[in-house]
């Protein structure tokens, strides 16, 4: 079983919408069975909350439903149970690392890293925005919830 957390600050905007993303994308490739997802984030400012209304608006659009999940802060367990731990942003990825044992840092990467049309880049914080900066997101996580499928099976 491959194992897969999304991580951003509050876990109730980028991390939510990419595990949700992701879990319909395992769905449509038939690996429901072999991977697993979650999402976490860094702060524990939304622990227990629903994902942001905006981002359960934008992800139903694109056909996957998050209203189930609740956040959560990512806890000293995730670094070991976890074979990918993906950060949306550079200040998330920071503090991940320097939280992690130095034997799990290969785990952690930036999600747009597994992007072809976005690499490099980070998936913005939308929160004070507006619905636009939802739209764009999933755009940036659609495209690396695919590259990070590719690499899934490659490795399998």
């Amino acid at each position: 079983m491959t194992k897969v957390l999304f991580v951003c600050m509050g876990n109730i905007c980028r991390s939510p919408m990419a595990e949700g993303m992701f879990r319909k994308a395992i769905r449509e490739a038939g690996l429901e069975q072999q991977v697993e997802a979650d999402s976490a984030g860094t702060h524990a400012y939304h622990v227990g909350d629903t994902p942001d209304q905006r981002a359960q608006q934008a992800a139903r659009q694109r056909g996957a439903d998050i209203s189930q999940l609740r956040g959560r802060k990512v806890a000293d367990t995730d670094f070991e149970a976890f074979d990918y731990i993906l950060a949306m942003d550079r200040d998330n990825y920071s503090m991940l690392i320097e939280r992690a044992p130095s034997r799990h840092h290969g785990k952690i990467q930036r999600l747009l890293s597994f992007s072809r049309k976005y690499p490099n880049l980070d998936v913005v914080d939308p929160y004070y925005g507006g619905p636009q900066g939802f739209e764009e997101n999933l755009d940036m996580i659609e495209d690396a919830v695919q590259g990070l499928i590719r690499e899934i099976n490659r490795r399998n």
